[in-house]
């Protein structure tokens, strides 16, 4: 249903746009005509990944300008830092996803503050320092906007073992239904996205341990994981002007697993908890 041309004059920043979804997203907007810009907090990865995007507008015949910018959302004034740039070398951004985010398995009687805190701040406090920079540029232009939040399932269903993140993406879910309401009126759409499994090469391998994989494709009715080209589709639509008249709504992306409840809740069936445990310590990432 697209053209080649279906985001043509639209500039984009995807947070979290150096790898996986992120970068998937922001290739396909690419493709369909937008200038990309892309923040993370590795500058390798994100140069890496800025030449793919840009790799991607020209084969489909576009004159594509791709920004890289590295930075930690959950500074607030880094992230206004990085709005002025992109706004004096792009131009107005007028459309913004929401992807970055963080997530691990962890019992929450074994949950530190500190790591409850990480992720929290990464997801729900990383959006809103985006959003309100976002949205305060658009109201002071007068400029109509679009915003994209990547929420999950698991908001409405809850979810063992990751309720940093439950926690944190049901506040960004609330963060979208407000805003929509409230800035509506200055012509800023903003939806969400809850996708269901689509395999990532970071968060992957830290949320699905190896031998109970089978176990998530049974609980897809589809009988498969997500391909990254439907969520991108999905995210082009919302970011376009053909859903002019979607505000405030979550899409589901899932194949229709969360009808089988929370998203990580079959685990607790699995294993005895000290096994679990022991599972889930064996999947944290090394440091070094």
């Amino acid at each position: 249903m697209f053209t080649l041309d279906t985001l043509s004059g639209k500039t984009i920043l995807v947070t979290g746009g150096g790898s996986g979804l992120g970068l998937a997203m922001a290739t396909r907007f690419a493709e369909m005509g937008a200038h990309i810009a892309i923040c993370g907090r590795t500058e390798d990865k994100l140069i890496s990944a800025a030449a793919d995007i840009k790799n991607a507008g020209t084969k489909a015949g576009h004159t594509t300008t791709v920004l890289t910018h590295a930075v930690d959302v959950r500074d607030y004034a880094a992230v206004g830092v990085m709005f002025e740039r992109l706004t004096n070398e792009l131009g107005q951004v007028n459309g913004l996803v929401n992807n970055a985010a963080g997530n691990f398995l962890s019992p929450t009687e074994d949950l530190s503050p500190n790591a409850f805190k990480s992720v929290i701040d990464i997801v729900l406090h990383g959006t809103f320092n985006c959003t309100q920079h976002f949205g305060k540029r658009l109201i002071d232009t007068e400029k109509p906007g679009n915003i994209v939040n990547i929420v999950t399932t698991y908001t409405e269903t809850g979810g063992a073992f990751i309720v940093p993140s439950a926690c944190a993406k049901a506040g960004v879910y609330a963060m979208t239904t407000s805003l929509a309401y409230e800035w509506g009126t200055y012509g800023i759409r903003v939806n969400s996205i809850a996708p269901g499994p689509f395999p990532t090469e970071g968060a992957w391998s830290r949320l699905i341990p190896a031998n109970v994989e089978a176990g998530f494709i049974q609980r897809i009715p589809l009988g498969r994981y997500g391909e990254h080209i439907e969520l991108a589709n999905l995210a082009t639509y919302l970011i376009s002007d053909m859903s002019g008249y979607i505000n405030g709504s979550c899409v589901t992306i899932d194949g229709g697993e969360r009808l089988a409840g929370g998203e990580f809740n079959f685990l607790t069936q699995m294993a005895p908890r000290p096994q679990l445990k022991q599972m889930f310590a064996a999947m944290k990432p090394k440091k070094g």
